[in-house]
């Protein structure tokens, strides 16, 4: 079974989720308003929404399509951090979800919302 959190140590990785969950936040509503206002008229005084070359409209979808999969992958990790909080409340942070063994330190230093330790993460990943 996984070794004990210490409450002092919880707190630290309770304040980087934290951190990193308002930064990433931030960072989804700034691409979301670029991507949703790349349609907007612009400064220029055009008033038309629509390039005038073919090639501008393949590098507006292009990178319209590029920020939405940022704010996906984006997204995703705040959905971990969003579980970690919740082991983090329950007293399983630490823990991985699939053998219950400690999850290693260095391993939380980088990821603190992973859910794996580093085996049980290859596992999943070869598909296993």
């Amino acid at each position: 079974m996984a070794t004990v959190i210490k409450p002092e140590e919880m707190n630290e990785y309770r304040e980087v989720l934290e951190r990193l969950r308002d930064r990433l936040n931030g960072d989804v509503r700034q691409m979301a308003d670029e991507a949703l206002n790349n349609n907007a008229p612009d400064s220029s005084g055009s008033l038309s929404n629509l390039p005038l070359h073919m090639a501008d409209i393949g590098t507006e979808n292009f990178e319209q399509e590029f920020t939405l999969g940022l704010i996906e992958n984006e997204q995703e990790t705040l959905d971990l951090i969003h579980e970690a909080l919740k082991r983090i409340n329950a007293g399983s942070f630490g823990a991985c979800e699939e053998c219950g063994e400690a999850i290693a330190r260095p391993r939380l230093r980088a990821l603190p919302y992973t859910p794996y330790c580093i085996e049980c993460a290859r596992k999943r990943e070869r598909g296993q």
